[in-house]
């Protein structure tokens, strides 16, 4: 399987977990190809939107250009929604890292595992199942 396949499936399988959890959402087509900002998923629930950029990794670490992420901050600020990062790293669940949360490496940012088991929120906090 390629990457770019392996990054679809997880995206699909967000999508799928976002649904089960009684949210809307789509994984947008052409992100990161578009010449416009675009997110890889939008969800909401009638109250909260969420712009996710996705990220599959084996690695312990994951980076993000720059740009990458000013363009999902961009996105989210004119859609009205929260800029957020889901990471799965290879055989473990979905971390959600917001922006703030990114350490910044000089050219670029980065999230490892251990950050974002510190940091992250799992699917059910970042959906607020069990606050």
């Amino acid at each position: 399987m390629s990457r770019k396949s392996i990054g679809t499936a997880a995206e699909r399988q967000l999508v799928g977990m976002f649904w089960q959890a009684g949210w809307a959402a789509v994984r947008v087509a052409g992100s990161g190809s578009s010449q416009h900002p675009s997110p890889d998923v939008v969800a909401g629930d009638g109250t909260r939107k969420l712009a996710i950029e996705c990220k599959v990794t084996e690695a312990k670490a994951k980076y993000f250009p720059i740009d990458e992420i000013a363009q999902l901050e961009t996105f989210a600020r004119t859609f009205g929604a929260e800029p957020w990062i889901g990471i799965k790293f290879k055989t473990l669940t979905w971390y959600f890292l917001a922006v703030e949360d990114l350490d910044r490496t000089g050219t670029q940012f980065s999230a490892s595992l251990l950050a974002a088991k510190r940091k992250g929120l799992l699917f059910e906090e970042l959906i607020g199942i069990g606050r």
